[in-house]
């Protein structure tokens, strides 16, 4: 708490992986700003992510994780930096060995800290099947919250992301436009390539347009491949960058996602989503914030969720949590969420 019961007047909010996580703490920091609009915030986190927070009234501190701030004497030199700013207060919202040697050392110089309480043991205990009798375990965006209010601050949690207009970088839009996100780092959540080239065909067919969100590598030579045989799909590896993805994101009428990025890039401009799970369970807190069961596609088993992030290998060796959710189950959810919007 802060010292003789004074908010603090300039936070250091730190997040600065991985992607999806650092796409979950705009909603916090929007539901923080509405009731304290003068507290002057600095996010410290990757320059890559600043479109995340378009809109917010925030600063950033960048950190360069491979070059000037690495390694411990990195992690000091930053937080000389932030004090440089006039930072009064940390928020470490991320809570691993870089983050808090950042907060030991700002505390040091008398500053007050708070951490994110990530809920390890309790996540652990909903793992084999563990969800099923009990209630979602608190959301991130939630326990990013916290962060905060254990600086003295009091305010409600969130509201869902509003719709607003967003230039399209693609052009006008004509007719019904869906997202197809199929990837992830982890294979325990990641749609397999032929049951993806599936998905897409059945979309492509149904709707007007498709984009095919993904990285480089092998993720943008899938996606090319799809482009070159569909007249109406769209690659978008080399095409955007992360801002533009978020405005065509924004102009969408829906997009099928993974527990990934682009599911929690679609909870910040507020675009329905279909979202297949795997591995993980919306229920340990990780669904993108403001979304429904609606837009979920899981199937029920016994043995799932095996894992928090998704890292564990498959106990069977065929990830059958995610190859039973069909390409055609995908349609049908898609169908049924565009109808409605």
């Amino acid at each position: 708490m802060p010292r003789k019961n004074r908010l603090p007047r300039h936070l250091l909010v730190i997040r600065t992986s991985a992607m999806g996580d650092v796409a979950m703490l705009p909603h916090a920091l929007r539901a923080f700003r509405e009731v304290y609009p003068d507290v002057k915030i600095t996010v410290a986190t990757k320059a890559l992510f600043h479109p995340f927070f378009e809109g917010l009234d925030v600063e950033f501190l960048d950190i360069d994780t491979k070059g000037a701030h690495h390694g411990i004497r990195g992690a000091l030199r930053f937080a000389r930096e932030a004090a440089d700013r006039g930072v009064d207060a940390v928020a470490d919202t991320h809570n691993v060995l870089r983050s808090k040697i950042i907060r030991m050392a700002l505390w040091l110089r008398g500053l007050p800290a708070a951490a994110i309480r990530k809920g390890r043991m309790a996540k652990r205990r909903r793992l084999n099947g563990g969800v099923k009798s009990a209630a979602p375990l608190k959301h991130t965006v939630v326990r990013y919250c916290d962060v905060l209010r254990r600086l003295g601050f009091d305010f409600p949690d969130p509201a869902p992301a509003r719709k607003k207009s967003r230039p399209n970088p693609m052009g006008e839009k004509q007719g019904i436009w869906v997202g197809f996100a199929p990837f992830s780092a982890q294979k325990g959540k990641t749609y397999p390539e032929a049951l993806s080239e599936e998905a897409i065909r059945l979309l492509s067919e149904r709707f007007d347009r498709v984009f095919i969100h993904g990285g480089g590598g092998a993720e943008a030579d899938f996606a090319h491949r799809m482009e070159g045989c569909l007249a109406n799909v769209t690659a978008l590896n080399g095409k955007v960058r992360l801002g533009d993805e978020m405005n065509l994101i924004s102009n969408l009428d829906c997009v099928v996602t993974m527990d990934s990025l682009v599911m929690h890039m679609a909870s910040l401009v507020a675009t329905p989503i279909v979202s297949v799970w795997g591995a993980t369970h919306p229920a340990l807190g990780f669904l993108g914030y403001g979304f429904g069961p609606e837009g979920v596609l899981q199937l029920d088993m016994d043995c799932r969720p095996c894992s928090v992030y998704g890292k564990k290998p498959c106990k069977w060796g065929d990830y059958r949590c995610i190859t039973g959710v069909t390409p055609q189950m995908i349609l049908d959810r898609v169908e049924k969420i565009v109808a409605e919007k």
